[in-house]
């Protein structure tokens, strides 16, 4: 039985106030204890999320990292190593908004997963595809091809920590959302890709589901075979919205 997984992308939302008082909130909540939940605040907020959370089970994490590893001269940018050193257990790797807006390519995202898993680090590798894709027929096409470049640069062998979400591009900070049978579809072609390559990995891994995830649609969404918790955007940023998701994780 795959244990369920909410993780809560801030993206590049919050000030010193509004993150202090979201992560004191998400501090004093009751959470299912049958459920991992991480957040991932922006990078200039992770250290005081860390320290808040400290003593809770809530695992803190990044929405990016430097595809090099270590230290070095590379202005601007912020590796794995130094993501744990400073608390952070995971990493979100490979998000459409980085694809799309910063041109991540899929060889890019690949390196940046093995990145991560070098530095201890665990990954939440991002798969989907744009709405002209899906119009197109082309859905499963654009995710295999996405979860290949992983497998073939990374290593299926190297894959037993990593975690897998399912964002229909179009679906994100829209408003729409993949019915349950749409995502289902895809999380089991997914599962199925991985099972090509491992069987072993096809059935621990957690795959979740980015795709505009809020309070009404999580329980059905998360009642699916192959769909083991969200990537949550918006909603993650309310406290009461965020953890009504992950008590219908916990169901």
């Amino acid at each position: 039985m795959r244990r369920p997984l909410v993780a809560g992308n801030w993206k590049m939302n919050g000030t010193c106030a509004s993150v202090g008082e979201l992560t004191l909130s998400l501090n004093e909540v009751a959470l299912p204890e049958s459920v991992d939940v991480v957040v991932l605040p922006p990078y200039i907020y992770i250290d005081r999320v860390v320290s808040v959370l400290a003593n809770s089970l809530i695992g803190v994490g990044a929405q990016n990292c430097s595809v090099k590893p270590g230290f070095g001269a590379l202005t601007g940018e912020i590796s794995a190593a130094q993501l744990k050193d400073i608390g952070c257990d995971w990493v979100l790797v490979g998000h459409s908004e980085r694809r799309i807006e910063l041109g991540e390519s899929d060889e890019l995202v690949a390196e940046k997963v093995r990145v991560v898993l070098d530095s201890g680090l665990r990954p939440i590798i991002c798969v989907g595809e744009e709405l002209s894709e899906r119009q197109s027929g082309r859905t499963l096409e654009i995710v295999k091809r996405q979860l290949d470049a992983v497998m073939r640069i990374v290593g299926v062998e190297s894959l037993g920590e990593a975690v897998f979400a399912y964002e229909p591009v179009w679906a994100i900070g829209s408003g729409l959302s993949a019915t349950p049978e749409q995502a289902q579809e895809v999380h089991a072609a997914i599962r199925a890709r991985l099972a090509e390559n491992s069987k072993e990995l096809a059935e621990k891994a957690r795959i979740l589901y980015g795709g505009s995830v809020k309070p009404e649609n999580a329980l059905e969404l998360f009642g699916m075979a192959d769909i083991d918790g969200g990537l949550i955007g918006g909603a993650s940023l309310k406290v009461n919205d965020f953890s009504a998701i992950c008590r219908a994780a916990g169901n």
